[in-house]
């Protein structure tokens, strides 16, 4: 896999989940193309302090449950910001929800992917977070691992 350097926000307020996903990049040797924040209030003040605009994210991955900005509120509050309304978003949720993920669709996710349940489904979700983000893998808009 070619290691290009591309940058991936994930805010999960789960302490588990975050680590296992930095697990899962540290054994994709991509551990250095993950960013982590607690929630949607960590997404904005993350992408408020980033300069220039070229340093912004290629992806961000919002947990649909998270106290302080829901996923679902968090995409609302990037979509209708310029500077962040073209960065791609995947909810990653712990279940499926049919409205739910209707409703981040048509708010403008790019997918809504379920949490995987094994760490061989953790890698392969975590390979495709990194494909997708370099344009080289097309989640469906609803993918579980």
């Amino acid at each position: 896999m070619n290691k290009q350097h591309v940058k991936i926000l994930l805010a999960d307020d789960d302490p588990e989940d975050r680590s296992i996903m930095q697990i899962v990049f540290d054994e994709l040797a991509l551990s250095s193309n993950i960013f982590f924040v607690e929630d949607g209030t960590g997404v904005i003040e993350y992408l408020q302090q980033v300069e220039p605009e070229s340093m912004l994210p290629d992806l961000i991955i919002l947990d649909l449950n998270m106290p302080k900005l829901s996923g679902t509120e968090t995409l609302k509050i990037l979509k209708t910001h310029d500077r962040y309304k073209n960065i791609p978003i995947i909810i990653f949720s712990t279940s499926l929800n049919e409205i739910q993920m209707r409703e981040c669709m048509s708010m403008g996710a790019s997918s809504y992917v379920i949490k995987p349940n094994t760490f061989e489904e953790c890698l392969t979700t975590g390979r495709r977070f990194y494909e997708f983000s370099r344009k080289q893998y097309t989640f469906p808009a609803l993918m579980s691992s």
